[in-house]
């Protein structure tokens, strides 16, 4: 009998009902072929009659034996049928065949482990996770409900339903994940952290994993941090030329504060890290205050935040100060306390940057007030305020012209004269995409350059309306106008920008 060669392994698996792959690999042989008579196998050991008779009696067909060689055999199997391959309905029935039912609140954590450790449950778990990879995704959603278990991927900011595996895995595909982030899978009143590093399709992927108890079972979203997603590259996240020139200027001023506003999963802290990417450099020192720690960044000092412990922003702000940075990097600003050290960072001549969850950036100006900072101190120390919002780029695969609904014309506020000059676009929906017609996304910016008609505002304590007006008869863009811009240029839809701005 002649030894096949590897090239005439299949290039897919040979789909085969109930051929589970622990036994192909205890017995040593993989499927080739498999027509109506026939299955056709490469064995380690042609000579094995055990394993020949019981395919024969299980699919009534005859076999065809081939020499393969051990290696060959077991690195088909691994190929074809392991974490990659299978599909994952494949997976899913594989897992459910022999796992009974758990009740919520009965399950005991010893039998938990050992289902979670169960073949089946690992493949299921990396395939849904590489799935997501594949797919761009930014989060992955496990969630449990009453009559069902849903997994959902949130890709290019929108949530899309994945799968929906069994509701009798759902324990013991949570607990998998909580092993694999060294969680307590006991543990499962109370919220819990962590983080998990993998190497997922040639790259070395971080997970941030939060669980928290529901009404049905444990809530777990697994955030997808693949640094090779960001783009350290002022230019590609979508600055208007106008708001790139001015804003290159700020962030090189040696000391002030530059705030970045905007809800959250506006895309603030892929700025900011692009910012301190691009002003890194030998001669100086950067400190990060985060929570928590997203991406390493080379060359800076990040530090993560643990309320647990007292280690707060504000009590991390005042020790930073002393470790002689050049620039600061709070990741948010949430109270008083953090508000008055960071002004007071930035009045002793150091760079700070940070967040606030505000809609534009006038309100970034009277949020600060609001929490009590002194007015003729922030007039002294903001140097400018940049609010930002993501919206989905158009597929370029897919796109066709169109000509939109007067409603929506009517809501962006423009004339029908200006609409006339305009091609408008929009994704027919391909595999490429996902059928959505989006695929990637880019931001819409509103800049607000602290001047000194600014900070007379803020000496005046002004409202947001009031700083808004300043701000737009100094002929600055609002978000929704930069979004317009991005619409007449045929990279987005009026719907998008709609759906991430707010107009009063």
């Amino acid at each position: 009998m002649n030894e096949i060669s590897y090239t005439e392994y299949p290039k897919e698996p040979v789909v085969i009902s109930s051929l589970s792959v622990k036994f192909m690999k205890q017995s040593g042989f993989v499927p080739l072929k498999m027509n109506e008579d026939t299955l056709r196998i490469a064995m380690v050991d042609p000579l094995d009659f055990y394993t020949i008779d019981a395919l024969k009696l299980a699919y009534g067909v005859s076999i065809e034996v081939c020499q393969g060689k051990k290696e060959d055999v077991l690195e088909a199997i691994e190929r074809l049928y392991g974490t990659g391959s299978q599909s994952i309905d494949t997976i899913i029935e594989e897992a459910g065949k022999d796992m009974s039912e758990i009740i919520p609140g009965e399950e005991n954590a010893d039998y938990l482990r050992d289902l979670a450790s169960e073949a089946p449950i690992i493949r299921l778990v990396n395939r849904l996770i590489s799935n997501a990879v594949e797919l761009r995704a930014s989060d992955i959603h496990f969630e449990p409900y009453e009559s069902e278990f849903r997994v959902r991927y949130r890709i290019d900011g929108v949530l899309h339903d994945a799968e929906f595996p069994p509701k009798r895995l759902q324990s013991a595909i949570i607990s998998r994940v909580k092993i694999m982030a060294k969680l307590d899978i006991a543990e499962r009143r109370l919220p819990q952290d962590g983080r998990i590093k993998l190497r997922v399709s040639d790259k070395t992927i971080d997970f941030r994993i939060s669980t928290v108890p529901t009404l049905f079972g444990e809530s777990l979203v697994m955030r997808i941090l693949d640094r090779d997603n960001l783009v350290f590259d002022l230019e590609k996240l979508g600055f208007p030329d106008y708001i790139l020139s001015q804003y290159i200027d700020l962030i090189s001023q040696p000391y002030g504060m530059i705030l970045v506003t905007g809800p959250t999963g506006s895309g603030k802290t892929s700025t900011l890290y692009t910012v301190l990417a691009k002003i890194s450099s030998p001669e100086n020192k950067i400190i990060t205050l985060e929570d928590p720690v997203e991406y390493q960044l080379k060359g800076v000092n990040q530090i993560q935040v643990n309320p647990k412990i007292g280690m707060t922003f504000a009590g991390g702000l005042r020790s930073i100060v002393r470790q002689d940075p050049d620039i600061i990097l709070v990741g948010e600003i949430r109270d008083r306390e953090t508000a008055e050290i960071a002004i007071q960072s930035a009045l002793t001549g150091h760079l700070l940057f940070s967040t606030l969850h505000t809609n534009d950036t006038a309100g970034a100006i009277t949020r600060l007030l609001d929490m009590g900072v002194e007015n003729f101190l922030l007039s002294s120390t903001l140097l400018g305020v940049l609010a930002q919002r993501l919206v989905r780029v158009i597929c370029s695969y897919c796109k066709k012209s169109i000509i939109p609904e007067k409603k929506l014309l009517k809501s962006m506020g423009v004339s029908a004269d200006e609409v006339a000059k305009i091609d408008f676009f929009d994704g027919k929906g391909c595999e490429e995409c996902r059928h959505t017609g989006f695929r990637g996304r880019t931001g819409i910016f509103e800049y607000l350059p602290v001047n000194e008609d600014i900070r007379n505002e803020i000496i005046e304590k002004a409202s947001t309306e009031r700083i808004k007006d300043v701000m737009l008869k100094k002929g600055m863009a609002t978000l929704r106008q930069d979004g317009w811009n991005k619409v007449r240029q045929g990279i987005t839809t009026i719907p998008e920008v709609l759906r991430v701005t707010l107009e009063k």
